[in-house]
This record gives structure tokens, C-alpha cells and sequence, in this order.
């Protein structure tokens, strides 16, 4: 492992393993539906994860600062979507199959990350300390950049996964569950007006 590989790794673990929109709406999930239920919804944002990374790598962080009113409707658009995904948490019921409860499937992954525009800052930020100037043509250095960002979101996802799925084992019955589905709704809420609000 090269150093700035390391100095990336530690540059995002506080971004990567803190509560974000991602690790709550996964953990909800993983509490809900159990971590196997996810895997799906997990591919899906981490293949946007990397596109996206890639393709701000290239230069879309350009277009982005150019088009502030893009950055605005991303954030509008996103916060509203973690908040219907919220809704769907506040209104399932227990966990022995509510016809209207679903795991998230890939495409809600991918949309999850498409719309959040916190994302694109971080991504932009990483790119300003680790690739500089003198790499923003490389595409080995911008691929290598984007895999590295992509798998340590999707370890830090895949323990706050199974974190809600062994928290939930305690939630079987009916009242326990439709507890754990209001907590897991109003964090979701929460953290939708949060992205809305900032």
C-alpha cells in the first residue's frame, strides 16, 4: 500500500463510518429486512459511488461549480427522496411480511447516491488533496481514486448493515417491529430535513 493510498484510507474513514444519509438508510434496511436483503441496494449505490467518482475525477466537479443552481436541485430533489424513503419506514408494519415493506432494490441505491449532493462535495474535496493538478488527466490515478473511495464506503455500508441487522434481532414480534420501523423512519426523516436545511 503506497502512502497516499493510506493517507486517502484515513483521509475518508471519518467521512465514510460516521452517520450519513447512506449508513442510516442501509442500517434501516439491514434492521429491517436483514443484511442479505441489501446486497442489492448496496451494489447499485456503490456502482453510481464509482461512476460518479470517476466521472467527477474527469471534470464534472467543473460543470458542477459552474451550475450552482445544479448542486441546489440535487439537494432538493435528494432530501425528498431519503424522506419518501422514510415514509416507507413509517408506514410498514411488522416484519412477517406487510405487503407494502420491501427491500430497497438496486435502483434505490443507485438513486440514493445520484441524489445526494454531499457526496459530490466530499468527492471533490478528496480529489483537491489526493490527485492535484499535475493528475487530473490520469485516468489510472483517477481510477484508482475512485476504487479506493468506493470500496471503503462499502465496508463502512456493509457494517452499518449488518450493525442494524443484529440490532433488529431483538425486534421480531409484531409491536417490536412496528417500534424499530417508526425509529428507523424518523432517523430517516431526520436526516432528509438535515440534507434539505444545509
Amino acid at each position: 500500500m503506497t502512502q497516499s493510498t493510506l493517507a486517502l484510507i484515513l483521509f475518508l474513514l471519518p467521512l465514510a463510518y460516521s452517520p450519513g444519509p447512506g449508513n442510516l438508510f442501509f442500517a434501516a434496511n439491514g434492521a429491517r429486512f436483514g443484511f442479505r436483503a441489501t446486497i442489492r441496494a448496496n451494489l447499485g449505490y456503490h456502482l453510481a459511488t464509482w461512476i460518479v467518482t470517476f466521472a467527477i475525477g474527469l471534470g464534472f466537479a467543473a460543470i458542477l461549480a459552474r451550475g450552482p443552481a445544479l448542486f441546489l436541485a440535487l439537494k432538493w430533489v435528494g432530501g425528498i427522496y431519503v424522506l419518501i424513503l422514510a415514509l416507507r419506514f413509517l408506514r410498514a408494519g411488522a416484519y412477517g411480511g406487510a405487503a407494502i415493506a420491501r427491500p430497497a432494490g438496486f435502483a434505490d441505491g443507485a438513486i440514493l447516491l445520484i441524489l445526494n449532493p454531499k457526496a459530490y462535495a466530499i468527492i471533490a474535496l478528496m480529489y483537491s488533496q489526493f490527485l492535484g493538478a499535475a493528475g487530473a488527466g490520469d485516468l489510472g490515478a483517477i481510477g484508482w481514486i475512485s476504487t479506493v473511495f468506493t470500496l471503503n464506503n462499502l465496508a463502512a455500508f456493509a457494517l452499518w448493515t449488518l450493525a442494524g441487522d443484529r440490532l433488529a434481532a431483538g425486534f421480531r414480534d409484531a409491536v417490536a417491529a412496528r417500534r424499530m420501523n417508526l425509529i428507523s423512519g424518523a432517523l430517516l426523516a431526520g436526516v432528509a430535513l438535515w440534507m434539505l436545511a444545509t
